[in-house]
């Protein structure tokens, strides 16, 4: 996925969910939409470089959409999150078009938002060989201080709800996939979350064996003239149901 001309600038202050405060290179303050309805947890942090999207549409309330954040990792590194949560599909559906998720690979139509009993689901792969899948997407970009990514990053109902839906499928002999999008270079594997949502946790494992499949892949920041220009998926990461984290101290 192509991002438009990128301009960076500070992060300040992130509020009412929707709403962020972000100062630019040439010191102007701007209020910007911040498409993400989640806690934000470890990617909202005042002081970091953040990219925004620009807008020249008059329709619009605000100018300005956040897109980036780097983020400094513990070894000096800088990583890049995404926080636009609607670009996950987007990226999943161009890698899924491009068979580079190799266990989905080989379908020959793609269906956005399939409707399936007790939810809407993100796409469904059909192919008169390999019959129905059913995939669902979750973007993942909290690290916590044990350096593992988790998800949810906060008590997450819909997502509980997804998990059930999948896992019916998978008793009714449908496959049934759940695919992470990990929008953040700095995480390399992914568990989920159960120190901030434990019944997600216990759900995700059900579902696993109930023959739900769970898929993770990191993704890709293409980069031109300093500026991020690009994001794509990126290479399988591990997925871990056990995990467990004390975020207080840093350790497993």
């Amino acid at each position: 996925m192509d991002y438009p001309v990128l301009v960076p600038g500070v992060l300040l202050r992130r509020y009412k969910r929707f709403l962020a405060d972000v100062r630019l290179e040439d010191g102007r303050e701007v209020v910007v939409h911040c498409p993400n309805t989640g806690s934000m947890r470890a990617v909202n942090v005042p002081g970091c470089r953040v990219w925004l999207a620009p807008s020249d549409n008059p329709a619009r309330k605000l100018a300005w959409t956040w897109e980036l954040i780097e983020l400094t990792q513990p070894d000096g590194s800088v990583a890049l999150a995404s926080v636009h949560t609607g670009r996950a599909n987007r990226i999943v559906e161009e890698a899924l078009r491009a068979g580079r998720v190799v266990p989905l690979a080989g379908y020959a139509t793609l269906k956005r938002e399939a409707g399936v009993e007790g939810a809407r689901l993100d796409f469904r792969l059909d192919d008169a060989g390999r019959g129905t899948a059913y995939v669902e997407v979750k973007q993942v970009t909290l690290k916590e201080l044990d350096g593992h990514g988790y998800f949810p990053d906060a008590v997450s109902e819909r997502g509980r709800k997804h998990l059930l839906a999948l896992a019916a499928l998978a008793e009714q002999g449908r496959r049934a996939v759940l695919l992470f999008c990990v929008a953040h270079t700095g995480i390399r594997d992914v568990a989920p979350a159960v120190h901030l949502d434990p019944a997600y946790a216990a759900t995700l494992k059900a579902a696993v064996e109930r023959g739900v499949e769970v898929v993770a892949h990191g993704c890709e920041i293409g980069w031109r003239h300093g500026r991020p220009v690009s994001i794509t998926l990126g290479a399988p990461l591990p997925v871990s149901l056990t995990r467990q984290v004390n975020v207080a101290l840093g350790i497993d």
